[in-house]
């Protein structure tokens, strides 16, 4: 199988629509450095800029270490079809994807992963992330779970299912499949993505021990979520989520510059 791109395609976006192209490819390729990717599956989404009707999808097949800004296709929302580009829709993606963009605006970007340290705790009978760590305390209030696990997503109505289960949530614990995470932008998407993977590593490798998990004071917690969530207000400019994302970018132009073509 040969799946064709064509650097016109970037060549001819709005600024905004070449720079979220840039975006979501630099995070497949960071997915993939980072251990998050499953082979030719799992997927990350964007909306494209200015508009409501379609999203960006990389074509079924392509690896997440080749993707580039020119790799996507625009895959309409209500029907699932290819507007801009070639290759095949991946079923599932567009039944989880689309029915998610669609119902909450706020989500913009949406990524979905099988990776392994949270996806772990997605087959435990209690998949909670725990309040025993400063990461973890951080996102706690991020955090949506799902119980029901209804198989594969080859019907839109699991998205919508899903959707509702997210509520006004960034993160979403599926059971017994993987994680998705959600951002008006790229960079947010990614963040939650990246801290959701390692509070859930710390965690794993707390349990492995053998020794009870030291559960922080309700005081100590309720200080550490105010000052986290205050933490940005420290800051002119970026978000801490754009500026973690702007580095990781930055490693990607030293290794591997393709990635934007």
């Amino acid at each position: 199988m040969q799946i064709r791109v064509s650097s016109d395609i970037v060549q001819e976006c709005s600024a905004a629509e070449r720079q979220a192209r840039i975006d979501l490819a630099a995070a497949h390729r960071l997915a993939f450095m980072h251990g998050f990717s499953e082979g030719i599956f799992n997927h990350l989404t964007f909306v494209v800029p200015g508009r409501n009707d379609r999203y960006y999808q990389i074509p079924f097949g392509m690896h997440w270490s080749e993707v580039t800004a020119s790799s996507f296709m625009e895959v309409g929302i209500d029907d699932g079809k290819v507007k801009c580009g070639v290759g095949d829709v991946e079923r599932s993606c567009y039944c989880i994807h689309a029915p998610i963009h669609k119902g909450l605006p706020q989500a913009k970007a949406v990524f979905h992963t099988h990776m392994p340290f949270a996806s772990a705790l997605t087959r435990l009978e209690n998949p909670h992330i725990k309040e025993i760590g400063q990461t973890e305390v951080g996102m706690i209030d991020a955090i949506a779970y799902d119980d029901q696990y209804t198989g594969p997503a080859l019907d839109p109505r699991e998205g919508e299912r899903l959707a509702k289960a997210i509520g006004n949530k960034t993160v979403l614990f599926m059971a017994n499949h993987g994680v998705t995470t959600f951002g008006v932008t790229v960079a947010e998407a990614y963040d939650r993505l990246y801290y959701t993977e390692r509070a859930a590593q710390v965690q794993i490798y707390a349990m492995w021990t053998g020794q009870p998990l030291k559960q922080l004071p309700a005081a100590v917690i309720e200080k550490t979520k105010r000052d986290i969530g205050g933490g940005a207000a420290l800051y002119d400019g970026p978000s801490p989520a754009q500026r973690h994302f702007d580095a990781l970018k930055r490693i990607l132009d030293r290794t591997e510059p393709d990635y934007v073509s």
